[in-house]
């Protein structure tokens, strides 16, 4: 064994920040491409003839493998046995093969194909899972969609590898440091795939004046590329971290099916897990409709002379990174003045970039601002657990605040229907709290793992989580469009959907999360699992 030197890789602040950076950046990839269609729900509908329930069916297809083929536990026995590096390029290659795949499925060639006839007439039942009422395709699906969910398939499997591998990436290089700050950081640069997404799906998808849904997934494709590529550094990098620690690629402790039992027998991972998936399925799931829900309940005045040019997008895209770069940096300055100096910035570009969605009258601008109060806090949030704890109490807050916010897009949003600075303002708050929300709980959560379970196996132990969690993201897509279809007339506009329903459900998930998160308090001080305890001792 290599003798390990006294200041490894990882010692290095700039090293370990490198290394995250790297795997954070193919995650803001991959989040991008994840809700590529989201904001073009309406475009779906009116260009390739896809209704909610098939737009819904379609979505929920990225978590079908991982759930019902148990994928993401051969994904997690993977990175157990071959390590975090080879896991991560394995993940990166399974994305980009699944987007191809989308891509083709979404583009004019597939249209009049061969491959179109194909789908038209084989995958109407599938044994068992239509018996089970689980299959991720119907008889009458579009034939696109049916094609497109199968490529969504793929990169689901390659996304939620690259997930746990991230965690298990970041626990490698950050434990017994800045662990819930690194993993803070991590999710906020990935949140701005969000807005990135939200932003420029629609401007591809309508760029020269002439519609064309598969240029948004072309670009979700370019983007795919570059994630493999900063999965393939990471692998050199962390190649030579293990070179000068001689540590082994968790070769050494074979996994064993008795880890599984060892995972499932702890109380509080199974309460951490039932939280995950409730509140995640309040949150990814929307997201897909988000777009929708706000074009049919907001009164957008769509912009007219430099407001409807292609260059103001760019122009707000550009104000949306100031905004992030200046919230996120203020938390890391140890000069008062330049703190609040950037903070100052961060709410002046805010304001400018809310403003030039309103004359934009866009649904998908509006939503953009999702991540950026995320952004702002993460840091804060996952600084306070390394040195406060109190995560089991943070994760209480953030599902008081998701239902908070469905409750109010359900029945304050349509009542400012006809003020269009109203109804923006509210959508504009409720949308920043919720992003505060959904960064109050990741910030909490996944750092909390590694304090449940054993070391060599925390990353089967992410891997049951994320499995769990797929269960949620796959169901609730599926659900939402099947409400939307149930409770709005056959035929209806697709800006024109009632959505009340299936927001209440939302927020009945945001409830559920809440009693979990109560629970697990109670638990945690009964059984010293350490959830409200510092991570830096």
């Amino acid at each position: 064994m290599v003798q390990k030197v006294e200041n490894c890789l990882r010692d290095y602040a700039w090293a370990r920040w490198t290394a995250l950076l790297l795997l954070a950046l193919g995650m803001f990839c991959c989040y991008i491409f994840m809700d590529i269609l989201s904001p073009i729900k309406d475009l779906m509908q009116t260009e390739r003839g896809w209704d909610s329930t098939a737009f819904g069916t379609m979505e929920g297809a990225e978590t079908f493998l991982n759930v019902f083929v148990f994928f993401l536990i051969f994904a997690g026995i993977i990175l157990d046995k071959m390590g975090v590096r080879f896991t991560a390029v394995l993940s990166g290659a399974v994305m980009l093969v699944g987007g191809i795949i989308k891509y083709y499925a979404i583009s004019e060639s597939f249209i009049g194909s061969g491959v179109e006839t194909w789908f038209t007439n084989h995958l109407n039942y599938i044994p068992l899972f239509d018996e089970l009422g689980v299959s991720p395709f119907y008889e009458g699906m579009p034939a696109s969609a049916k094609c497109a969910a199968v490529g969504f398939m793929i990169f689901g499997c390659g996304c939620e590898m690259a997930g746990i591998t991230v965690s298990r990436g970041i626990v490698k290089w950050f434990k017994g440091r800045e662990t819930a700050l690194a993993m803070g950081s991590e999710m906020a640069l990935a949140r701005l795939g969000v807005a990135t997404c939200m932003i420029f799906s629609p401007f591809f998808a309508r760029l020269g004046g002439t519609i064309d849904v598969s240029r948004s997934v072309a670009f979700g494709v370019v983007l795919l590329c570059i994630a493999l590529i900063m999965f393939i550094v990471y692998f050199f990098m962390d190649k030579k971290l293990d070179a000068q620690t001689g540590e082994a690629e968790a070769k050494d402790d074979p996994f064993r099916i008795s880890d599984l039992g060892q995972i499932l027998k702890s109380g509080g991972f199974w309460l951490v897990s039932l939280l995950c998936v409730l509140y995640y399925s309040a949150i990814f799931p929307f997201q897909k409709y988000a777009v929708n829900m706000l074009q049919c309940n907001l009164t957008l005045n769509p912009g007219e002379g430099i407001w409807a040019s292609e260059s103001i997008t760019i122009i707000q895209y550009i104000i949306m990174l100031v905004v992030a770069a200046a919230s996120f940096s203020s938390n890391f300055s140890k000069k008062t003045a330049t703190k609040y100096s950037l903070m100052a910035i961060a709410v002046i570009a805010l304001i400018a970039y809310c403003f030039i969605g309103y004359k934009r009258g866009s649904a998908e601008a509006i939503f953009a601002v999702f991540p950026l109060l995320a952004v702002a806090i993460t840091p804060i949030l996952g600084n306070y657990v390394d040195h406060k704890g109190k995560a089991a109490t943070m994760l209480m807050l953030g599902s008081l605040l998701l239902i908070a916010c469905h409750l109010i897009f359900a029945f304050i949003l349509p009542l400012c229907k006809g003020s269009a600075i109203g109804g923006t303002i509210v959508a504009y708050a409720t949308i920043l709290v919720l992003g505060a929300s959904f960064s109050l709980v990741p910030a909490a959560l996944w750092p909390s793992v590694p304090k449940l379970v054993d070391e060599k196996i925390i990353g089967s132990a992410y891997a049951l989580i994320f499995w769990i969690q797929n269960i949620g993201l796959w169901l609730f897509p599926l659900l939402i469009g099947k409400v939307l279809d149930a409770t709005n007339e056959p035929g209806t506009d697709a800006v024109q959907l009632d959505y009340t329903w299936a927001l209440v459900m939302l927020a009945c998930l945001g409830a559920a999360a809440f009693a979990i998160g109560a629970i697990l308090k109670v638990v945690d001080r009964k059984k010293h699992l350490g959830l409200e305890e510092p991570n830096i001792k």
